[in-house]
């Protein structure tokens, strides 16, 4: 479980490349390891439905949760909707396991501050551009919102170019401040980025945003180090 400012009562996990952390022999250079997540990226999909359901029970989830076909957009459905395109869900109903996955992207967990709404978010730069975080808060219910930020890609690794830059510009000028000028790059810290929009949002209590999925190859999976072979980590919270 991962330490953060929510109530007892709420549960949120974030796994890694490793399904047993004290066994890291599998380490290998192609970038799916041995606890890929997702089945679109290439990987083996009788090896990644056996993942899911060993997630199940290495978590003592409550429940299955329902993986999302995430396209970077604002979508952010309710946990009991039939719909699986988005890029957030949230829920009030306890045991109900909501889930992202990501390989850079930045995860962000949210909870009411009495503990009774909980959902999580996949805040890739595009998303943030699209509005995925101003529409995962919207779906709460006006109470203090409590945040955490899962591992995404560090500044220091996430150079891009002038027109994400100019995108961001063009949603919201204070978002320069998310920015480094490097020769013709620029450096984009996607958890400063995300800090803009939420306290802009009347969000202030936010934890988390001090890992890099780029740097910390022996934990997490990066899509920018390990290409299309990247697997994918999950990203869970539940009401109990």
């Amino acid at each position: 479980m991962m330490v953060s400012n929510f109530p007892d009562n709420v549960k949120l996990v974030t796994t890694t490349r490793f399904f047993d952390e004290n066994n890291r022999s599998c380490l290998i250079e192609s970038g799916y390891d041995n606890f890929n997540l997702a089945l679109h990226v290439g990987d083996n999909a009788v090896q990644v439905n056996n993942n899911r359901e060993l997630l199940v029970d290495k978590y003592h989830l409550p429940a299955k949760p329902k993986f999302l076909q995430q396209t970077h957009s604002d979508i952010c459905l309710e946990a009991s909707s039939v719909q699986c395109l988005g890029d957030a869900v949230v829920t009030r109903e306890k045991g109900v396991v909501c889930c992202v996955m990501t390989a850079d992207c930045l995860p962000i967990f949210a909870s009411n501050k009495s503990g009774t709404q909980v959902g999580v978010a996949h805040a890739g730069w595009q998303g943030i551009v699209n509005g995925i975080i101003e529409s995962f808060v919207a779906k709460f219910d006006g109470q203090e919102l409590l945040v955490h930020f899962g591992p995404a890609i560090s500044q220091a690794n996430f150079a891009v170019g002038q027109e994400v830059y100019d995108e961001f510009i063009a949603k919201d000028k204070s978002l320069a401040q998310a920015f480094i000028a490097v020769n013709d790059k620029y450096k984009l810290d996607i958890y400063q980025a995300a800090r803009i929009i939420l306290k802009g949002l009347g969000v202030n209590s936010i934890t988390g945003g001090d890992q890099c999925t780029f740097a910390q190859k022996d934990k997490y999976f990066s899509y920018r180090r390990d290409g299309n072979q990247s697997g994918r980590m999950a990203h869970l919270i539940w009401l109990e």
